[in-house]
């Protein structure tokens, strides 16, 4: 209100807004980079979601990868890490890498980063997930084992993991 209460007399004008400039590629690529690290792939096509033309986005990517921001050996090594963390075995995390346009030997080496043991997590998700007495039953084991199946586990895995030991029960 103004000075005499009935308005806005004398109160400044509204400023006018600053339009922002509308960010380049690598402007945009390092946003998405500084959330979470990205596969060349995964980047050029969220450039390309958001507007940025096919050659521009390759061109903002391949200049990131050069500086070394995007690096897809360390995105597939902080995949491998994320994922078998949460409880995801290796046919399901080699899967994965490959649709992010890594080659065999990146998804290789990178799956040979991790450094825990599969069949350990395999048991910690079936324990979590049903208790090692839920185990003495059939049924469980194969609710289990399917879980385990589509989480990317191997057949030995699963069924080490699965296997009922009365003397391992807590």
């Amino acid at each position: 209100m103004g000075m005499d209460g009935n308005g806005d007399e004398g109160a400044p004008p509204p400023r006018a807004r600053r339009k922002r400039a509308e960010p380049t590629p690598v402007q945009r690529a390092i946003g998405l980079l500084s959330r979470r690290e990205h596969s060349r792939r995964e980047l050029t096509r969220k450039l390309k979601v958001r507007g940025v033309e096919d050659d521009a986005a390759k061109a903002a990517v391949g200049r990131l990868a050069h500086d070394g921001w995007q690096d897809d050996a360390r995105f597939a090594e902080s995949l491998v890490r994320s994922r078998s963390a949460s409880g995801y075995g290796p046919l399901h995390i080699r899967a994965e890498l490959g649709t992010h346009g890594l080659d065999r030997d990146a998804v290789a080496a990178a799956m040979d980063t991790f450094d825990g043991d599969w069949a350990a997590n395999a048991r910690d998700l079936v324990r979590r997930r049903y208790g090692t007495e839920a185990l003495a039953d059939i049924a469980a084991r194969r609710k289990a084992a399917d879980l385990l199946a589509r989480r990317g586990f191997d057949v030995d895995t699963i069924r080490s993991a699965t296997r009922y030991d009365p003397d391992d029960a807590e």
